[in-house]
Order: structure tokens, then sequence, then C-alpha cells
């Protein structure tokens, strides 16, 4: 899905922020958006909107992120925990951009691998470098896709009513190999937050709390 010899834009978790984005989509360079595109932000709808326009033009693709499955599954009218963020995306789809969306949701990739790097919203999981995604959002999120959603999670919940999440997945990249995220916002200072283990891999987190208080940011890479 990343064209041969393509020079990448890796942009963090969007959640609406409509502005900073289109700053993120002025480029030649191919982007790849780590998920979350919806959910916050001023206008969740546009944010879709721009990233259909990029992807039907062959010059982009976005991942997918727990957000975005969440609001396939409000679009495809299963129950789901509709806070005020979700409801507001909703409240914005347009027929034909909320029957596009259900449809390239479930199609998105949840990974993506090339060469010394990975591509995923949540979390690494070691069968992403063997596996491809599925190729449609299955009813039962589980292994591999379920790090890749959800990130990990220590078993424990948090005083908000989610679940406490861990970097152990960190550990577990191998050498040599740099896991692009969001879905976490470690960041203390603005900057995207980077994380090495004992092996010599690497996780960079992209999510600095854009549509969330926070901006947008991303990190352009050479081709592989």
């Amino acid at each position: 899905m990343i064209p041969r010899g393509a020079a990448l834009r890796v942009v963090g978790d969007v959640h609406g922020d409509v502005r900073g984005f289109a700053h993120a989509l002025a480029t030649d360079r191919f982007i790849i958006q780590l998920g979350d595109l919806a959910d916050g932000g001023s206008d969740s709808a546009e944010v879709l909107r721009l990233m259909f326009a990029r992807q039907d033009a062959g010059r982009g693709v976005f991942l997918l992120g727990n957000h975005d499955a969440k609001l396939a599954r409000a679009l495809a009218g299963r129950q789901v925990r509709t806070d005020a963020a979700l409801a507001d995306t909703l409240a914005r789809l347009d027929p034909a951009l909320a029957a596009r969306a259900a449809d390239a949701i479930v199609r998105a990739p949840a990974w993506l691998h090339q060469p010394g790097r990975l591509f995923v919203h949540g979390a690494f999981h070691p069968a992403m470098l063997h596996h491809a995604p599925p190729p449609i959002l299955p009813a039962k999120v589980e292994g591999a896709l379920a790090h890749a959603l959800y990130g990990q999670t220590t078993g424990r919940m948090q005083p908000d009513g989610f679940p406490e999440r861990s970097l152990r997945w960190v550990d577990r990249i191998p050498t040599g190999l740099t896991v692009y995220c969001g879905h976490d916002r470690r960041s203390q200072d603005g900057r995207p937050y980077v994380l090495r283990n004992a092996a010599g891999g690497s996780a960079v987190f992209l999510d600095t709390g854009a549509g969330k208080g926070g901006h947008l940011s991303w990190i352009d890479l050479p081709p592989a």
C-alpha cells in the first residue's frame, strides 16, 4: 500500500483537528496516518473528507485506530459507548460521507511493515512482522489486532473507567526495528516521544494531543 521509493510523512492521531491535518497534508510526501482521525477537534467530518481525497489520489493511507473502529461500529448500528466526541462526529456526517466512512474504515489496514519500520496505531506485536492484518475488520478483535487497536493493558482500570495501558510491548521490538505509533499520549514536551529497549528496538509515539488540547505531530522519513 506504500508506493515503492516513496518519501513518507507519518502523521499522529488527528481527532478532528482539521487545521493541523491540512498543514500535515501540505506536502508531496506519501501520507501514513496512524489512526484516530475522528472524535474531537473542530471538524471530524472534514478530516475524513481530506483523508479520503488523499487516499483516492493514491497519495496516502490511514491505519485503523480504536476510535475509527468505534465509529464504524456505530455507523453499522451496533451498540457502542457514545461520548460527546463520537456524538459530534456522527452529527457532522452527511449520508454519503457516513457510507464512505463505514466502508473505508473496516477496510483500513491495522498495520504496515517496511524494512526496519512498522506503522501501527496502538502497540507492536511480533506477529505483525510475519502476517498481514485482516483485510476487513472482524467482529472479534484479539491477538495482534487487539494490540494494533487498543495497545497493551495491565488488567487494571483507571479512575476514568478506561483500562490502564502498559508499555511492556516495547521490550519485544526486535533489534533494528522502529515502531511508529499513536494512541498513547506519552510526550511531556509537545514532541514525539521515543522509547528504546535493550535489544536496540525503538518506539516513536506521535500522539501529542491533537483535538484534545494539544497539537498534531508528524515525522518525515526517507524512502525505505
